[in-house]
């Protein structure tokens, strides 16, 4: 079985010595991914996962595309990442997309594939779709977080 040492184990005769507490603990159990079919669509392209309050942002290459969220509330669904700009031409081709509610009023950049419309897995299928075929409207580079301090 392999073994991890923590950086508090302490070192006898040349080997670790296990923590009988760390041996028996709980393990944290991880959460599942909602929507992980999500996953499934766009293995070709190897994306990674992050938490992100609460949720599952979805990542390909440097970009984030989709945040996957299941809090039980309208806005419970799969999120998009594009901008204002996009959001006539992708209406027509995701037609229930909509600006996400508990960003507050009026029209975000972000907008959300309802998991309660009838369409939903059908419009998240489209939504992978336009991912693998690299449309430059879905996706985002988050701006860095090591910014320059004045």
């Amino acid at each position: 079985m392999p073994f991890a040492p923590s950086l508090s184990s302490p070192i006898l005769g040349g080997q670790l010595r296990r923590d009988p507490d760390a041996l028996f603990a709980a393990r944290k159990k991880s959460k599942k991914i909602p929507f992980d079919f999500v996953l499934d669509e766009l293995t070709d392209l190897g994306p990674w996962t992050r938490p992100m309050f609460g949720c599952t942002a979805v990542y390909v290459e440097e970009k984030i595309v989709f945040v996957l969220r299941d809090k039980n509330d309208q806005d419970t669904g799969v999120w998009i990442a594009t901008t204002k700009e996009h959001h006539t031409s992708l209406r027509r081709e995701l037609p229930n997309m909509r600006s996400i509610k508990v960003l507050g009023v009026g029209e975000t950049g972000w907008q959300v594939l309802p998991a309660d419309a009838d369409d939903f897995e059908e419009s998240v299928l489209r939504a992978c779709a336009l991912v693998l075929a690299g449309d430059a409207r879905v996706g985002k580079v988050p701006a860095s977080r090591n910014r320059k301090r004045r």
